[in-house]
């Protein structure tokens, strides 16, 4: 099978090089690898990464976007997590008054943001 490069995949497309990586990483494209690695870009390819600057155009949504579009047809928790909270209606939690619901809540978020500065970077 013909294949380009991702150098030649990206001048054809109007891609760079580096977005093709970023497109790959998030699961939009899989291009088949030499066997030295390198990413070889097929018909096949070319035409999703057409179709895939189609939609994001058409849509005005980022890559980002159909992305996490992706991963909520792959994983089941966070479809469910995602439609939960979509559904759900903010609920006034019990012994908060409601003319204290907002104090609360700026309240509970200052906390969080502290907890958040104090714990150590992920290495």
């Amino acid at each position: 099978m013909a294949a380009l490069t991702i150098n030649e995949a990206a001048e054809t497309t109007g891609w760079s090089p580096r977005m093709l990586r970023y497109v790959e990483r998030e699961g939009l494209i899989e291009p088949e690898r030499s066997p030295s690695g390198y990413r070889l870009y097929g018909p096949g390819e070319l035409q999703r990464l057409r179709t895939l600057r189609e939609l994001i155009a058409e849509h005005d949504v980022s890559l980002g976007d159909v992305g996490f579009a992706l991963r909520m047809t792959r994983d089941d928790d966070l479809r469910k997590a995602v439609d939960t909270w979509l559904s759900s209606e903010p609920k006034r939690p019990e012994g908060v008054a409601k003319d204290d619901w907002l104090s609360f809540e700026q309240q509970k978020h200052e906390r969080l943001l502290r907890a958040d500065a104090t714990e150590p970077a992920a290495a």
